[in-house]
Formats: C-alpha cells, structure tokens, sequence
C-alpha cells in the first residue's frame, strides 16, 4: 500500500463519521441511539470499560489471594498495559465514574487525585484525556463555542413530550451566543439549527482544558471563563453575546475534561469557579451576560503536602465539600514495580543490554524506600511478603500473613512517600548513559544509585538510611540471588549428579512411605530408608523434622500420579524436590565453584565445566561482558573462605 492509499483511505473513513444536518435530522439520531446524548462522566465511564476488566479471583491465583486476601479485584483492560500495582486505586476511579455517570452525586464533585511525586497522578489524567481523543464523535450545535448538546434547543414546555419519545432526559440550557443566534439567524425555528459531529483534541483545545497553575500576582479568571471582546465593545451593548469570547478552559472543556494541574497552588478566589461548575452545573459568563450551563469531568491533581495546608483552612470548606479524593500512593510490589521501568524503558531509545535483576534491584530499593518500618519482620522480608512470596517464620512453620503487616501501618500512610519512579528510572538512564560496553548490569546500577542518593537533597538520617539499603541490604541479597543463579548454571555440568540424587531419594521415600526395605542395587541387600540422607535433601528447603513424614508422602503421591499419566520422570518433575537437590549440590560444589571463577589455569575437565556454565548463563540472559564482569564479582565476593 503506497502513501496516497493511507491518506485516502483515512479521507474516507473521516468523512463517513462526519454528519451535518438540521436539528430535526439529529432528532432521528438520537431516536436510533439514545446513547449519542450521554453526558460527559457517562461517555467517560463507557470509554473506560468498553474493553471489559478481568477478575482476579483469590482462588485461581495464589499470589493474588496472598497479596488480597478474599477481596474482589478488577482489572481494567483500559488502564493493564500502563498502569501496575495501583488496581485498588483504579477501582476507586472506576467507581468515581460509574457513580457520576448514573447521575449520582459524584456528577457534581471534582475528582481529585492526591500523591507523591512520580507516582501516575499526571499519567492517569493523561490517559483520560487521549482516550477521548480516540473516543466517537459527538454532535453539537455548529458555530458553538461550547460545543453544547443539541437538545438544549428544545423548549422548556416540551421537554417532557420530546424526553418520552427519544427515551433520554434533557439536561442543560442554550449558552449566551446560541440563544442569540436562534433568535436573530433562524427566528426561533430551532428545527433548522445546523448540527455537526465534533471530535475531541488536546492540541486544539476542543473538549480537552487544561489549568496549569497560575502566578498569584497575575491571576486572570479569563483563562478559566473566557473574556470580554473589546474590540466590539463600540459595536454592541454590554450585556450582547457576539463581544463574548467564551474560550476559557471550561469553554473548551464542555462535554469533555478540565484538568487542573497542581490545583492548590493557585489562590483559592481564583477556583471559585468550582463551586458553581460542580453543585450548580453552570459557570459565568464573562461581562453582564447570563450564567452559562457546564458538563464536563473536572479532575485535579497535586502532591500530599499542598492538599495538607488547603485542608487546613477552615475558610476553604465550599471547595473541599466538592472534592472526592482518591490517594495514589507509590506501588509496593516488587514485580509490578519491575513493569514500570521496563514500560518507560521500552519507550526510550536506550538500546543496551541489560544483565538479569538489574531492573530487579533498582526496584527493590525504589519499594524499600517506600515501606514503614515493621516489628514483625526485616524491610526485606516485607517487601518479600508484599510481593506475594510465601515466607515461613524462622523455627516454625507458621507463614507471615500479610494483612497482619498492612494492619500494623493501617493508620498511616504507606506508600506516601519514599523513592519516587522518576529517581529511579534516571538512575537507570545514567547508568546506561556512561555505559562502554552498552550493557549494564545490577552492581553498575547500585554504584549509580549510591551516587544519585549522595547528591539529592534529603534529610541526612533518611540518606543515611537509604545508602544502607543499597550496600548492605539490597547488596546481601543480590548475593544470594547471584550465587544461587551460578551455581545453578554450574548445576548444568552436575546433571548426571542431580538424577542420581533423585533416583536415590525416590527410592528411600518410597521405602519410608510404605513402611517397606530397599535392595542395593549393586550387591542385593535389603536395607532400611536412609533416614539421614533424606533429611539431607529435605533440609534443604526447610522442610522441618516433623513435617518430613508429610513431604515424602507428598514426593511418592506425585510421582505415581505422573507415572499414571505417562509423564517423565526426573529430578525436576516436583518443584519442591528440584529446588532440595539443586540445594544439595550447591552446597557440595561450592568449593570447585570457588576454584573454577577464580582459576587462571585450569584443566581440560574445569575448562568444559566452566564452558558449560557460562553458556548456561547466556541462555539465561546475559552477554559476554555482562557474564565477564558478574562472574569476577562473584569470584571475589562469594565463597569466601
């Protein structure tokens, strides 16, 4: 397909979406799809779940019922690939929209999102406003600088015949300018009012407003209402519609959204406006002119402490009786946190490699910084818990409990504050900046994160606080991760090893479970289960004394499940099994690991083996530099003696 074909082809597409006609056309409209009439919180809430939302059921998604408990949550396909771990947060604003759009009082309330810096406030309004960019046209009066609903022509005595027989309820008045232009261009023959579709765009401030936050010493309410013409003033009276230039941000805004950024820094005389926008549904015109009827979804945003001091102005209570705050705190989880950085990296044109974790540990202290400290377990364990991992009180065999944490902080404000994403994500970005190799990987990340936490302006016990993370706790376990990733690839080289651990386990724990002996298989001789060596391989998952009689039962009852099911055995068929002997022989190789990353002459046999593991690594993700420079860091800070 050439260039003209597209063009055309889009030509065409425009032009079959376009109407214009008479107020009586429209009429027929409207008898066809009573839905073309839908005020602006109904549109919006209908753009939202047109996708549909997918419920994460506790019990087919075990992470979901750790994280959730038995609480109902809904995914909006609308919000999935660009918003993660704030699905409560969306549900509120779902609601929001749902409540409004049926003409709940929610309809007269500004929308209010209140967070820390970087945590989506700005891109949750963002994807509101483009989703109308892309969202059906609506019809309109042509020529109106409101873009009104057509039926605000019917009569005020015939609304009820004409609400009866198009099945809608007709909401709103005629703006100064229409009322005007009935009475002198058409002599009230409202049948005749041209009536266009209209779309909605940001850039040409069609349904789509914007309030950025304004000097005090030069607030205008013009930006907000509109002005006065005066160049037509020596034309026509004061109280005429034509000197009206209604181009404010609720002029454009009508039947769309009016997004008012970092709301509180502005005056509070100058949101006035509010007040009559949301509870009366009208705002006023400029000059002596009559007030003028508003539909439209205002939504506000700003940071914890400027919505703190607002509040606590007693004189401020008009505004706050209209607000619906939802709190948009920081993610706390860790994977979803994961997806945050690898969406905004995906946008760049950052084209490096990146080793495995590195994303990882960047997260974790993004979400570390975030958690209030606890008395039940570490910031790690939490962060571990938070994320859905099952951790296992040390000694028993009790399992953390999540909501026990979030109880413990329920009255104060998790996730208000800490790391914001922004910091994160430019660490990352400086890192891949500086980067010879155009490839970085977790311990060039943390060297940048220390660096960006020396030079950012905080507190000095939270910088203090905010170092350790990074060079003890977040160091400590990208160790243990480390470790357990390249002995697990050294495992590769061990494989003969694994199977026969299992084949041999196997066999006791059968024997164990049936009360029965065991033949050596090299000379015949019944023998009883080897206790000793099955709890060798059972402690290494933590499987304690006694509860081992349960685990062995659970290894056999799978097995002759597989077996029944003509399924393969081997020594990763049961996950928990696989983990104890990769355990097992981690612990028995270490010493060759140690000898094999740090030797500079090695023999054919540590050659192969190490050969093995370095592919291995690679399979998994890593490149030659990046396996290079993990592989000397391992070397000289790990098997230590």
């Amino acid at each position: 397909m050439d260039f003209r074909s597209i063009i055309e082809r889009d030509r065409e597409n425009n032009k079959k979406n376009y109407f214009e006609g008479t107020f009586l056309n429209y009429l027929e409209k409207v008898k066809e799809n009573p839905k073309a009439t839908e005020l602006a919180h109904e549109r919006m809430y209908h753009i939202i779940t047109k996708d549909g939302f997918r419920v994460l059921k506790p019990e087919d998604n075990p992470r979901i019922r750790k994280i959730y408990g038995n609480e109902i949550i809904k995914s909006y396909s609308f919000f999935k690939d660009e918003f993660f771990g704030i699905d409560k947060v969306i549900m509120k604003l779902v609601n929001y929209f749902h409540s409004a759009g049926m003409k709940g009082e929610e309809a007269r309330q500004v929308l209010y999102l209140v967070g820390p810096v970087g945590a989506g406030k700005s891109s949750l309004v963002e994807k509101l406003k483009k989703s109308l960019e892309t969202s059906e046209p609506i019809y309109s009066l042509k020529g109106c600088p409101m873009r009104e609903e057509p039926l605000h022509l019917v009569p005020k005595h015939l609304r009820a015949e004409f609400e009866e027989y198009l099945g809608v309820k007709i909401e709103g008045d005629l703006c100064p300018v229409c009322r005007h232009r009935l009475k002198t261009e058409f002599n009230g023959e409202y049948e005749s009012f041209p009536i266009i579709t209209s779309d909605f765009s940001i850039r040409s401030r069609k349904g789509i407003g914007v309030v950025p936050p304004v000097d005090p010493n030069n607030q205008d309410t013009s930006v907000l209402t509109g002005s006065v013409d005066i160049s037509k003033m020596d034309l026509y009276a004061e109280d005429d519609p034509r000197i009206l230039s209604l181009n404010g941000a609720f002029n454009v805004g009508n039947r769309g959204v009016i997004e008012f950024i970092e709301v509180f820094k502005n005056d509070v005389e100058y949101l006035h406006t509010i007040i009559t926008a949301t509870q009366e549904k009208s705002i006023p015109s400029p000059g002596k002119n009559s007030m003028i009827y508003f539909d439209g979804v205002i939504v506000a945003h700003s940071n914890e402490a400027e919505w703190n001091k607002f509040k606590s102005d007693h004189t401020n209570e008009a505004i706050l009786d209209r607000i619906v705050k939802i709190e948009v705190p920081y993610c706390l989880e860790l994977s979803e946190e994961m997806k945050i950085y690898k969406k905004i990296l995906n946008r760049s044109n950052f084209k490096a490699h990146m080793a495995p974790h590195t994303i990882e540990i960047a997260s974790m202290f993004a979400i570390l910084s975030r958690l209030l400290p606890s008395t039940k377990v570490d910031p790690l364990t939490k962060l571990k818990i938070y994320n859905g991992e099952e951790i296992v009180e040390k000694g028993t065999t009790k399992k953390m409990n999540i909501m026990e944490l979030k109880e413990e902080v329920s009255s104060l404000r998790e996730g208000m504050s800490g790391i914001s994403t922004r910091f994160i994500i430019k660490a990352i970005d400086d890192a891949l900046s500086v980067s010879e190799y155009d490839c970085i990987n977790p311990l060039s990340v943390m060297e940048t994160l220390i660096k960006s936490v020396k030079e950012v302006d905080i507190q000095e016990d939270t910088k203090k606080q905010y170092l350790a993370f990074i060079q003890d706790t977040i160091r400590k376990e990208y160790n243990k991760i480390l470790e357990k990733e390249i002995t697990k690839a050294f495992i590769q080289s061990f494989r003969e090893q694994a199977e026969s651990l299992f084949d041999n386990y196997l066999d006791n724990a059968e024997a164990f479970v049936n009360k029965s002996k065991l033949k050596d298989r090299a000379t015949g001789e019944e023998l009883e289960p080897d206790l000793k060596f099955m709890r060798s391989i059972e402690e290494q998952i933590g499987v304690p004394e006694n509860s081992a009689k349960g685990f062995r039962t659970d290894v056999t009852s799978y097995m002759f499940y597989l077996i029944r099911n003509g399924a393969k055995l081997d020594y990763t068929a049961y996950e928990p099994l696989k983990e104890a002997i990769e355990g097992k022989l981690t612990s028995s190789v270490k010493e060759l690991s140690r000898i094999v990353t740090k030797s500079r002459v090695r023999d054919k046999e540590q050659s192969k083996k190490y050969s093995i593991m370095v592919e291995e690594m690679k399979a998994n993700g890593y490149c030659d530099h990046c396996c290079d420079v993990i592989l000397k860091y391992a070397a000289n800070n790990l098997w230590k003696d």
